[in-house]
Order: C-alpha cells, then sequence, then structure tokens
C-alpha cells in the first residue's frame, strides 16, 4: 500500500491551503501570464499550431500539478521539447503527435511505477549545464522561419535547416517588417524591467506580457504587414486519430524513447532546481521523483489525447512561479485555469500577435536560460567540467539531446576513471 500510496495525490499535498491559497492565486495568475506567449510560441514553433501549445499547457498544466511529486512546478510545452518534435512534425506531419504522446507517455508512467526517478542524480551538473545551454541555441534557431516571415523548411539537424531556412528567406527577398518587429519586441522585453525598477512599479508584469502587447498595438496602429497568429477556435479540445497518422512502427517507437527519456530529464531536472530555490533538501517536503514522472507521464497522454502536444516541467515558468512566492500545488492549477479562461473569453485578442513577436519572445527565452554571466563562472571551474559543458552544448545542437546527454555522461565519467588512474600512478611513482 506505501508503494501505491507515494505515487497518487493526498490531502497532505493540500495540507497549508488555507494560509496560502491567496497568495497562490495571485502566483498562478502571474505564471499564466508568463505560460500564455510561451504556449503561443512553442505550439507555432513545432508546427502544430498556436492553439496545441495552449492545449497542452491547460491540460497538461493541471494534470501534473496534481498528479506530480512537486509542489512547485509548472508543466506545459517547453522549447526542448520542441526541439525533439520539429524534425518528427516535419517529416510525418501533425498527426503523428497524438501515437507519439500516447507512447511516450505510457513509458514515462512506467519509469516511475519502476522507480528509475532516482537516476537523474547521476548525471554530472556539467551535462545538464551543457544540456540546458545547447536548448538556448536550438531554441533560437528555431525561430528563423517567424523572424523572416519565411516558411518552414524540413530537415532534422537543427543547424543544416536554419541555414537552408536564411538561404530560402534571402532568394525570396527579406522580410524586413517582421525583423523590424523582432528588434522591437527584444527592445521592449529587455528594457521593461530596468523602467519598471526606476519607477518603482509594485506590481509584477512578466516583460515578456508586456513586450507582446506593445509590439502587437504598434503593428495594429501604425499598419505594419507582418503575419499574425489569426482566430483560433475557441475550443479546449481538438479531433485526433491514432489511425490518421502514417509514422512507421520503427520510427514510433524511436521517437517515443527520445520524447519520454527527455520528459523525464528536464521534468525531474525542474522539480530539483525548485527544491534549490525554495531550499528544501532531502526531506518529507522535497520533491518525489517517481510520483513526478507518474504525474508528466499522465500529463503527456491526456494533452496528446486532446489535440495537445508532449509535455515536461518547465524551468523557467516553475521559476517564475517560486519568484511569485508560490507555496502548494494551487498556484500550477490556477495557472491551468486562467489559460482556460484566455482561450474562452480573449481569443479575439490573441488573433492580433504578430508571429514574429512570439518568436522574438523565445529569442529573448533563450538568452535567459543560457545565462551569459552565470556561464562565465561555470567555465572558471575544473577543466573537464568546462570541457564537458561546452561539448555537451555542441552536442545538442549538432546530433541531438538524447545522444548528447548519453555521450557527455559516458565521456564525462570515463575521463574521470582516467585522471583518478593517472593520478594513483603518479603518486605510486613519487
Amino acid at each position: 500500500m506505501s508503494y501505491l500510496s507515494e505515487l497518487l495525490p493526498s490531502a497532505r499535498d493540500y495540507s497549508n491551503a488555507k494560509k496560502v491559497w491567496r497568495h497562490d492565486v495571485i502566483a498562478g495568475v502571474t505564471v499564466g501570464i508568463v505560460a500564455l506567449p510561451l504556449a503561443l510560441a512553442f505550439g507555432i514553433t513545432t508546427g502544430a499550431g498556436a492553439q496545441a501549445g495552449l492545449i497542452t499547457a491547460i491540460y497538461a498544466g493541471f494534470i501534473a500539478a496534481i498528479f506530480g511529486g512537486s509542489n512547485y512546478q509548472v508543466s506545459g510545452p517547453t522549447g526542448a521539447m520542441t526541439v525533439v518534435l520539429v524534425p518528427i512534425v516535419i517529416k510525418y506531419g501533425t498527426a503523428a503527435l497524438a501515437p507519439l504522446g500516447l507512447a511516450a507517455g505510457i513509458l514515462v508512467v512506467g519509469m516511475g511505477l519502476t522507480h528509475c526517478g532516482g537516476l537523474i542524480k547521476r548525471v554530472p551538473w556539467a551535462v545538464m549545464e551543457g544540456f540546458t545551454l545547447g536548448i538556448a541555441f536550438v531554441i533560437a534557431l528555431q525561430q528563423l522561419p517567424s523572424v523572416l516571415a519565411a516558411k518552414s523548411v524540413g530537415g532534422a539537424n537543427t543547424l543544416a535547416t536554419a541555414w537552408r531556412t536564411i538561404r530560402h528567406s534571402v532568394a525570396a527577398g527579406i522580410h524586413w517588417s517582421s525583423i523590424a518587429v523582432v528588434v522591437l519586441t527584444l527592445l521592449v522585453k529587455f528594457t521593461y524591467p530596468k523602467i519598471s525598477h526606476k519607477l518603482k512599479i509594485k506590481v509584477h508584469i512578466p516583460a515578456s506580457f508586456v513586450s507582446i502587447i506593445v509590439a502587437s498595438l504598434i503593428v495594429a496602429v501604425l499598419g505594419i504587414k507582418t503575419p499574425l497568429i489569426g482566430n483560433l477556435p475557441r475550443s479546449l479540445f481538438a479531433h485526433t486519430s491514432l489511425s490518421a497518422s502514417h509514422i512507421g512502427t520503427y520510427a514510433l517507437l524511436v521517437g517515443a524513447v527520445e520524447i519520454a527519456l527527455l520528459a523525464a530529464i528536464e521534468s525531474l531536472l525542474s522539480a530539483r532546481v525548485a527544491d534549490q530555490m525554495v531550499h528544501i533538501h532531502e526531506s518529507a517536503d522535497s520533491y518525489k521523483p517517481n510520483r513526478e514522472l507518474v504525474g508528466q507521464g499522465l500529463a503527456t497522454i491526456i494533452s496528446s489525447a486532446v489535440g495537445g502536444m508532449p509535455a515536461t516541467g518547465a524551468i523557467a515558468r516553475t521559476s517564475v512561479n517560486i519568484r511569485s512566492k508560490a507555496q502548494s500545488r494551487i498556484s500550477a492549477i490556477t495557472h491551468a485555469l486562467f489559460l482556460v479562461l484566455v482561450v474562452l473569453v480573449l481569443n479575439p485578442v490573441i488573433s492580433h500577435i504578430p508571429t514574429a513577436t512570439l518568436g522574438a519572445v523565445l529569442i529573448g527565452t533563450s538568452y535567459r536560460i543560457a545565462r551569459p554571466s552565470s556561464l562565465k563562472e561555470l567555465l572558471k571551474t575544473t577543466r573537464l567540467d568546462a570541457i564537458t559543458l561546452l561539448v555537451t552544448a555542441a552536442l545538442v545542437v549538432i546530433i541531438g539531446l538524447i545522444w548528447a546527454i548519453a555521450l557527455s555522461t559516458a565521456g564525462y565519467f570515463l575521463a574521470t576513471i582516467v585522471m583518478r588512474r593517472l593520478k594513483g600512478s603518479g603518486a605510486k611513482e613519487l
């Protein structure tokens, strides 16, 4: 009974609800405002569309908040997952997302049931930092079609696809108005926090949200010609069919394993970072890795079944949740309910957002993920850690996420063993 009880929701999850629910509702709305542009952008980048991004954020965010193993985690579509999904969608179409999500979700649930959650602690920190840096580069490169107002170019390799996109855009004629919208959005996104600090604005409004509003208003007022999101169906459900996909069995299995591994790694990493941010270490309040896997697996299954995409725990939204003083799962649940309100009521407003603006928001997000200032400090550690970090980041961009983690982890441990033996033999000679 204890085996199952640690994997299921309980009343203990909401033991402090009466004391913190007001703060958590405010935190949830704040996270929802941050999640809105990211969900739209990730859906469009994947090729599944803005509605799929919102559906994922709503269903996956709600299910993972209830069944997951962290009190602070916020889940939904993420940049790391788009890295895996983009080449699949380009090759097999959006119809492949439903069977892939179902298979991957079952695998993630299976990982939780077989207690695989603790394995994340064995991945070296240098590999995880390199993994994060590589994802930042890939997310930025994936925004070229939005930035250049160009059609997405097929291809599994990120660098090759980015280069072909640039060449085709130049050949067709550079869309300068979209580039101008990108520059405007980034300018507002990075200057607003400074202006807000100088003016001592007490109400926290996410810079991404402000930049989208400002850019969209300027585009509308000046009549700038640039692609817009367009009208979204006012529905929380999109029809899916497992039989509509033409993806083969081998490709389905390989894709599902890759998605499942990424979902597990990113979700557990995000949950671990969340505990560190709130200074929780090995206590009854710390995240439960195996329950987290079960929750994330269920979130991906349900999200994919209703027209969404595979989801994971989101480091960016989780950190915003914690900075907003969230103290329970109520905030993550509120974030999902807020997005429901957006779909049902604010749909006409969303349709006027330029796609270039969403691309710019994700470029800004990738910059935040890369953390250039922190990167300098990380590279000043041991030579092995610095090399591992850079090699992992390069491998993520060149060959993909899962192989990058596997090869970098193996290389790190192999180098550690060799160095220890060299030190040992040197000590004997002396």
